[in-house]
C-alpha cells in the first residue's frame, strides 16, 4: 500500500516515533541506508522559493544513494497546462518519490490520489509537517523525551507552522500552548484534530492571547516569521497586530530555567524574535536545522519500506 507524508497526522504517533528513532539512527550513521541505490531518481518540486528544504532533500536523497531530480513549476506544465494528478501518473513511470513544496493543500491531495509512489509535503498554506519531525527530534536531542512537555508557540496561529506544532506535538505527548491574537488562532477543526489525537498520547492544546502565561513554566520556546510567502502585501497590519507576541529575553526567562528556543528559519530578526534569543544559550536552532536532514531521510526509507509490505 502506496503511503504518503501531507500533514502531520499522515502517519500515526506510533509511526511517528519509529521514523525519529530512525533519524536518530541516520544522524548517528549518515551511510547506513541505502534504499535509492542504482540510483533511484526522487523528484522535487518547487513553486516556492527555499533554501533549507531544497539543500536537506538533494542531499539526503544522495545519502540514501539516489539522485534528486529539482523541477520548478516555472519550468514544468505543472499548474500549468496539467493537473497535479496527470503529473503525477507520468513521474510514477520514472522516480520512486515525489517531495513537493507548494500552495495550495488541495493540489498535495490530489497529486497523491494519482499516484502510486509516495508523495511528500515539503511546505503547504496549512502545514510543514517535515519541519516539525526535525524539530521533534531536536527536542528529543535535547530534553531526553517529548511526554509531557510543554511547547509553546507565538505569533500566527493560522500559519502552517502554528498547524503543524498543533499536530505533531500532541503526537508526541506535548501540551501545545498557542499565544495569538484573536483572528490569528488556529483552524478550529485543527485543533480538534490533534484533541482527539491527545486522547491517545496525553497531550493537549490550549489557545491563549495572554503572552506572559503562555510563557510560563515552557519547556520549548517557539515563533516563526510573521509575514511568510504569499503574505507580502499584508506585512504591515501583521506587524501591527503581532507587534506584541515577539520573543524577547524577558519572555525566555518566564519559561523554565532550561528551556529552549526553536525557529524554522529564516527569521526576521528585530520582528518575530530578538537576537539575543536566536544567538542565545537557549537556542537550538542551527541543530534544528541540520535536523531536516536526517530527518527527512528517516521519512523517505520509512515511506520507501511501506511500498514493499
Amino acid at each position: 500500500m502506496t503511503r504518503h507524508f501531507l500533514r502531520d497526522d499522515s502517519i500515526t504517533p506510533a509511526e511517528q516515533a519509529e521514523i525519529l528513532d530512525l533519524a536518530a539512527e541516520l544522524k548517528r550513521d549518515r551511510w547506513a541506508q541505502q534504499p535509492l541505490a542504482g540510483p533511484q531518481t526522487v523528484a522535487v518540486i518547487f513553486d516556492k522559493s527555499s533554501t533549507r528544504t531544497r539543500v536537506s532533500f538533494a542531499v539526503g536523497i544522495a545519502d540514501l544513494g539516489g539522485s534528486p531530480l529539482i523541477i520548478t513549476t516555472a519550468s514544468s506544465q505543472l499548474g500549468g497546462k496539467e493537473t497535479p494528478a496527470d503529473t503525477a501518473r507520468v513521474l510514477e513511470r520514472q522516480v520512486s518519490a515525489i517531495v513537493w513544496r507548494t500552495y495550495a493543500q488541495k493540489g498535495l491531495e490530489e497529486m497523491a490520489e494519482g499516484t502510486r509512489v509516495p508523495v511528500v509535503n515539503a511546505l503547504s498554506d496549512d502545514f510543514h509537517p517535515c519541519q516539525l519531525l526535525a524539530d521533534i527530534l531536536t527536542i528529543r536531542e535535547h530534553k531526553g523525551a517529548t511526554q509531557g512537555l510543554t511547547m509553546t508557540f507565538y505569533g500566527d496561529g493560522r500559519s502552517n507552522m502554528a498547524h503543524s506544532y498543533v499536530l505533531s506535538g500532541v503526537m508526541a505527548g506535548m501540551h501545545v500552548r498557542v499565544a495569538s491574537p484573536e483572528g490569528y488562532q488556529p483552524r478550529a477543526d485543527i485543533v480538534e484534530d490533534a484533541r482527539r489525537i491527545g486522547e491517545e498520547t496525553g497531550g493537549s492544546v490550549t489557545i491563549l492571547t495572554d503572552v506572559e502565561a503562555a510563557a510560563d513554566g515552557s519547556d520549548v520556546m517557539v515563533t516563526d516569521t510573521w509575514v511568510s510567502m504569499g503574505k507580502e502585501e499584508e506585512k504591515a497590519q501583521r506587524l501591527r497586530d503581532l507587534g506584541g507576541y515577539k520573543v524577547t529575553t524577558e519572555l525566555m526567562a518566564r519559561a523554565k530555567d532550561d528551556a529552549i528556543f526553536i525557529h524554522c528559519l529564516p527569521a526576521d530578526r528585530g520582528y518575530e524574535v530578538d537576537s539575543e534569543v536566536i544567538d542565545g544559550p537557549q537556542s537550538v536552532i542551527w541543530d534544528e536545522a541540520e535536523n531536516r536532514l536526517h530527518a527527512q531521510k528517516a521519512l523517505l526509507v520509512w515511506l520507501l519500506r511501506q511500498q514493499g509490505e
